[in-house]
């Protein structure tokens, strides 16, 4: 991999395993963890090929595998992706940088329908690497592809420049909401959720 990614340089282990608990307790508790994947499934055919981007322990994917897509996740924390291999079995769980995303190396070489980008994942890339990460997961979408985009309004990577890599990368805004649950976007929102396209033409 890399230059290290800020999930590595500004959190330990320990919070890795703190992540992993977090996320199995509440799904033992019966929370609801399914906003993003619902969302997703909504806009894409069924039995989508999806590319879950930074997967963590593998919740969002897990959710979209049970609605019938064919999900690969990935994530640069190989603590988290165990936990999501060992939680959820069934789609394809892969320890990968983003900044260095070559699907078609690891056996993937089929395009995705769609990609998700949820949990604020910008936010923990390398510094400086975000259009890189943007222009990686683009090339993995078929023409036509959707990825969705969520991350903290507050965490260091503007939207101005967030719009700017994504337009460099190739990719059409198409909608901007608050929440992953469709609340309209304000300006004065704290969290943004991007729905974008790789143009067919």
């Amino acid at each position: 991999m890399g230059n290290p990614t800020r999930w590595q340089t500004e959190t330990g282990p320990e919070h890795s395993q703190w992540y992993i608990d977090r996320f199995r307790r509440l799904a033992a508790e019966g929370a609801d963890l399914a906003g993003e994947a619902r969302l997703l499934d909504a806009i894409v055919p069924p039995g989508s090929r999806i590319l879950d981007a930074g997967c963590g322990t593998g919740r969002v994917g897990a959710a979209l595998a049970a609605r019938g897509h064919t999900v690969v996740g990935v994530d640069a924390d190989p603590a988290l992706v165990e936990a999501a291999r060992a939680d959820h079995p069934g789609p394809r769980w892969l320890v990968a940088d983003l900044a260095e995303l070559d699907l078609a190396a690891d056996g993937e070489p089929e395009p995705f329908d769609a990609a998700v980008v949820a949990g604020n994942v910008l936010a923990f890339v390398a510094p400086g690497t975000e259009p890189e990460v943007l222009r990686r997961i683009a090339a993995h979408l078929r023409p036509d592809g959707v990825l969705a985009v969520g991350f903290g309004t507050d965490r260091g990577y503007p939207l101005t420049g967030f719009d700017a890599d994504t337009l460099a990368a190739g990719l059409r805004l198409e909608h901007r909401f608050a929440t992953w649950d469709l609340r309209p976007w304000r300006d004065d929102a704290d969290f943004a959720v991007t729905v974008l396209r790789r143009p067919a033409d």
